[in-house]
């Protein structure tokens, strides 16, 4: 966990300006996916990627959530120069 700005999340590269979060059920409700967006938001006013997944996705599809995250990281250091100064 790293705190950002008001924020703690749950996974942070700064060399890649990726933030990985992890939900559960408490995250259904109305009032915490207002607060999940907004915070989304805020986060990426630092130039940061998130990317968000269920509890149940990493437990039932770790394999998948794996190739995702890949994926990304991937999309990032072909397309990007390279993150400095990330807090």
């Amino acid at each position: 966990q790293k705190p950002i700005d008001n924020y703690i999340v749950d996974f942070y590269c700064s060399e890649l300006g990726l933030v990985i979060e992890v939900d559960g059920t408490t995250h259904l409700d109305k009032r915490d996916f207002l607060y999940d967006k907004k915070r989304t938001a805020d986060l990426a006013k630092y130039g940061l990627k998130i990317l968000r997944f269920w509890n149940s996705d990493i437990l039932n599809g770790a394999h998948v959530v794996g190739e995702i995250i890949d994926n990304e990281i991937n999309r990032i250091t072909h397309s990007s120069p390279p993150l400095s100064g990330r807090k």
